[in-house]
């Protein structure tokens, strides 16, 4: 510190620029200097050095210019430097709520400053994981929603360190990463809406609002009091990492918390308005997002600025994947107009610090861009497969013409992803996320009950696929429930039977609901937080997941690299996958069939040999019998998944299940699925 400390910003059309020096925990500044242009600017960089300066402190910048053109400047608001690795004044989940009732006079700006606090941290032997995407099992989960209600059992609810309590649980499930909701800094009092019931104030709880990309949110520290969030985020992926366990990071540069003009001002509006954000030719913020704004990414300074934030994080915090939410905004030139080759998309792609990074999209945004299949640089990029969340629901639902659309998502979704000579692993797959119902409210609801929203269930998507199994919600109907348990199991299996990259959504294993709120963003309560006494109440369905995990990892034949090729276009190779229907070698892809059956050939997964397996789906209302079909070694087979019975038996380890004779009928129930396993080859 006895050399002073370099400040710079980046303004191009600020006329005057002030730095604010601030005590580190007292609302008290301590020094205020006017930066001289003739100076202190290089270019459109307004940089100063300052001596003597504390160890820790705060710190803002005011940027006055002009008024006209789109730009916001105001000399009132202390804004917050874009480069920010953390925030102070907002420690205490929830205190910021009497500055967006009004109290703070700050004319629309914000009370959080940067924080410039020494720090050091001991990796140890810390390093990535590199799990390969085709062996990753994902797992989506909120940082506070995790661990918030009072079942969890953990010693620091609702933050990083009581996440990192929970590592012997996730190890034990088998996940392979967790994909943390954003944890960049966001300001979770800023929702306007009201639950109608309690007319309690709603949060920002999913925290799609960043205010500074680089900065981790002090209110999941347990250690936030003394400015120890960093180091607290970077002790939570350590502890991942010695457990085998990657950490994946919901990113959101498609728009930030400062919303539309009616929103406040934390940074970037003051800055450069023009340059960070796309405006109309009124001036007024174009909304591609859905959120009130829509930031500039392929101007070449916010270029820069993003791919800076992704070093960040992966350079100093360790991280091991990326998801882009919305990432089709990145696509968008400064008009909103769609690029064929989007600068960002290309510089993220090939970026060098990121190339062991995993990268997923989310490919669509709010305006209408769907690219599910051809997300640009598409080698590089993996997606979050919306197609097949939707035709898995709607075969399992029952819908007519669902067959041969569930037999291509099982296969990993060649219609999508082969013709640009990419894999099954560039597809996300998933049935549930965050963003909808949770698995057992897919299973338990028509139609979406947002009314505690505050938007008059107005909010959230309409189109679900979902089916309520004959009672809307809740019920003691003991068949009804025994047919959701199956429906749910059907889900499950069918996500971690299919070729491509799974993720499953916190809380599903052991079937969480929120009482069919399917747009959940807004509720810091009981219905987003898990309740972990469920993991006692439905541990059939956990192991029943765990198992199903377990047997993922187990068998490469269900973790391939490359598509199926059949037998080849001329019959010239021995299938590596054939299709049946009720008999042997008689698919049945007809618009009325709501039923699937393939066999796969173990000693063919392109990797190394493994078991046989043969899988029939009946989604008819009726029981079905399948004749079975030989298994492609000839070995006999044994049945290790049926979802129509009961806990232990549903699901067994390998060879404990009955053996089921070739050539004999099956009776898989209705609305079931059995796997069968072919005995090892040292059986006979």
């Amino acid at each position: 510190m006895s050399d002073g400390v370099n400040f710079a910003i980046l303004s191009r059309n600020g006329t005057s620029v002030r730095l604010v020096i601030l005590d580190v925990d007292e609302e008290r500044q301590l020094a205020e200097f006017d930066l001289d242009p003739r100076v202190n600017r290089t270019g459109d960089h307004w940089h100063i050095h300052v001596k003597d300066l504390p160890p820790s402190f705060r710190y803002g910048w005011r940027v006055d210019g002009p008024s006209h053109n789109g730009h916001r400047y105001n000399p009132e608001i202390i804004l917050i430097d874009p480069a920010s690795t953390a925030l102070s004044d907002g420690t205490v989940w929830g205190g910021n709520h009497a500055y967006f009732r009004g109290a703070f006079s700050g004319a629309r700006g914000s009370h959080r400053r940067s924080l410039f606090y020494r720090r050091s941290f001991d990796w140890r032997e810390d390093a990535p994981r590199r799990i390969p995407l085709g062996d990753s099992i994902i797992y989506e989960l909120h940082v506070r929603g995790f661990t918030a209600h009072p079942s969890s059992g953990v010693a620091k609810p609702g933050t990083f360190a009581g996440l990192a309590e929970k590592v012997p649980y996730l190890r034990e499930l088998g996940v392979t990463a967790v994909e943390l909701l954003p944890v960049h800094e966001f300001d979770e009092d800023d929702c306007v809406f009201t639950d109608p019931g309690t007319g309690e104030h709603l949060r920002n709880f999913w925290g799609y609002n960043s205010i500074a990309f680089a900065a981790p949110k002090a209110a999941y520290a347990a250690s936030a009091a003394g400015h120890g969030q960093v180091c607290e985020f970077r002790e939570m992926v350590r502890t991942f990492h010695q457990n085998g366990i990657e950490v994946f990071l919901d990113v959101v540069f498609n728009h930030t918390g400062e919303g539309d003009e009616r929103g406040r001002t934390y940074s970037f509006r003051g800055l450069d308005n023009e340059l960070y954000y796309l405006l109309g030719p009124d001036g007024q913020y174009l909304n591609f997002s859905g959120c009130g704004n829509t930031v500039n990414c392929n101007h070449p300074v916010v270029r820069d600025m993003i791919l800076t934030c992704l070093r960040f994080w992966v350079a100093d915090m360790h991280v091991d994947g990326l998801r882009f939410d919305l990432a089709s905004v990145f696509g968008r030139d400064r008009y909103g107009n769609v690029l064929v080759e989007p600068p960002i998309v290309e510089m993220i792609a090939e970026d060098g610090l990121l190339r062991d990074t995993k990268l997923i999209a989310e490919p669509w945004d709010a305006a209408g861009l769907y690219q599910v299949g051809y997300f640009p640089f598409g080698q590089r990029w993996s997606e979050w497969n919306g197609r097949y969340r939707d035709d898995v629901r709607r075969f399992w639902r029952g819908d007519l013409g669902m067959a041969g659309d569930l037999a291509t998502r099982l296969c990993g979704s060649a219609d999508l992803y082969e013709s640009s000579g990419r894999s099954p692993l560039h597809s996300v797959n998933f049935v549930t996320c965050h963003d909808g119902f949770t698995l057992w409210d897919l299973v338990s609801y028509n139609t979406k009950h947002n009314e505690a929203n505050g938007e008059h269930n107005r909010d959230g998507l309409d189109s679900n696929w979902s089916w309520n199994c004959g009672v809307e919600g809740p019920t003691h109907d003991a068949e009804v429930l025994r047919l959701r348990k199956r429906q749910a199991k059907n889900l499950m299996a069918t996500l971690l039977l299919s070729q491509g990259v799974p993720m499953l959504l916190a809380g599903d294993e052991f079937l969480r609901t929120q009482r069919g709120n399917n747009n959940a963003w807004c509720q810091d309560n009981e219905l987003s937080w898990l309740d972990w006494r469920l993991r006692a109440e439905h541990a059939d369905f956990r192991r029943f997941t765990r198992m199903l995990i377990a047997l993922r990892r187990r068998h490469p034949a269900l973790r391939r690299r490359t598509f199926f090729r059949g037998a080849g276009p001329s019959g010239e190779f021995e299938p590596d996958i054939v299709w049946h229907g009720v008999e042997p070698f008689e698919p049945d892809f007809s618009p009325g069939s709501r039923t699937v059956a393939f066999s796969l050939d173990g000693s063919q997964t392109g990797r190394e040999p493994d078991r046989d397996f043969y899988v029939a789906c009946n989604a008819w209302i009726e029981p079905v019998a399948f004749r079975i079909p030989p298994s492609p070694s000839g070995r006999r087979w044994r049945r290790a998944v049926d979802t129509a019975l009961s806990s232990p038996l549903d699901i067994v380890g390998l060879d404990e299940g009955p053996v089921i004779p070739a050539n004999a009928p099956y009776h898989v129930k209705r609305h079931s699925l059995v796997v069968l396993i072919a005995e090892g080859a040292e059986v006979r």
